[in-house]
């Protein structure tokens, strides 16, 4: 029997307010897959990423992750789901009144994990993003390549199997951004399912000659790999 798709969509497609972002999109990303996702600004990027951890739900289709369907599952696990899925935001979404190490185990607070063994490793997690000197200050104290990398350690801190990066590059300098895609690829040669939305086809060009990466290009309502439809 072949392994199950980390995650698929099956003819889905998102509307809001009678205009619809996309239809008819199926794709599979395979069990630690590397992928980018591409499109013009307002195609859907964000909206297909919430589709892929239950922040949303479609307005037709079939949406499976780890060969479950999301349409099937209570609130309680749809929680149990995202705990194997790392999501680094576009904006952060950062407390700023606490430190930047008690931002990072905000998952393992929040689903009740062993918080002080997560402290254990809360240096080598840090010295990782290359943030170990930075772990008691607050998130408006850094940079906006400090904070990526901050909130990567935080969608990582579960240790979860699937990582989706909704442009975390997206205001970074050049030299910032190859560290982001160093990380998110020495992710995905552990074994994690890689999903990295963004509009900067040099880093696309540059992963490429690191990783076997897939491109998915969202546009005109639908999704491509590859230049070719799916």
């Amino acid at each position: 029997m072949a392994d199950p798709s980390a995650i698929a969509l099956n003819s889905v497609a998102v509307s809001y307010s009678g205009r619809t972002l996309f239809r008819d999109v199926s794709l599979q990303l395979a069990p630690g897959s590397f992928h980018f996702l591409t499109g013009p600004s307002g195609a859907g990027k964000t909206s297909l990423m919430k589709l892929c951890y239950g922040e949303l739900s479609p307005s037709e289709g079939r949406i499976t992750v780890f060969d479950q369907d999301t349409s099937q599952m209570d609130r309680n696990a749809i929680a149990r789901l995202r705990r194997r899925i790392g999501v680094v935001h576009q904006d952060c979404r950062f407390i700023d009144h606490l430190s930047v190490a008690e931002n990072v185990l905000l998952p393992v607070t929040v689903s009740q994990g062993n918080v002080e063994a997560a402290r254990a490793d809360m240096a080598d997690l840090m010295s990782w993003v290359g943030l170990n000197a930075l772990t008691n200050h607050r998130p408006p104290e850094l940079s906006g390549g400090e904070r990526q990398r901050a909130a990567l350690a935080r969608a990582v801190i579960l240790s979860p199997d699937i990582i989706l990066a909704d442009e975390p590059t997206g205001n970074v300098d050049w030299e910032m951004s190859l560290k982001i895609l160093g990380l998110l690829i020495e992710l995905n040669r552990l074994g994690k399912t890689v999903l990295c939305a963004t509009h900067d086809m040099s880093l696309i060009r540059q992963a490429k000659t690191r990783v076997s990466a897939r491109v998915l290009r969202l546009g005109n309502g639908t999704v491509e790999l590859a230049g070719a439809e799916l």
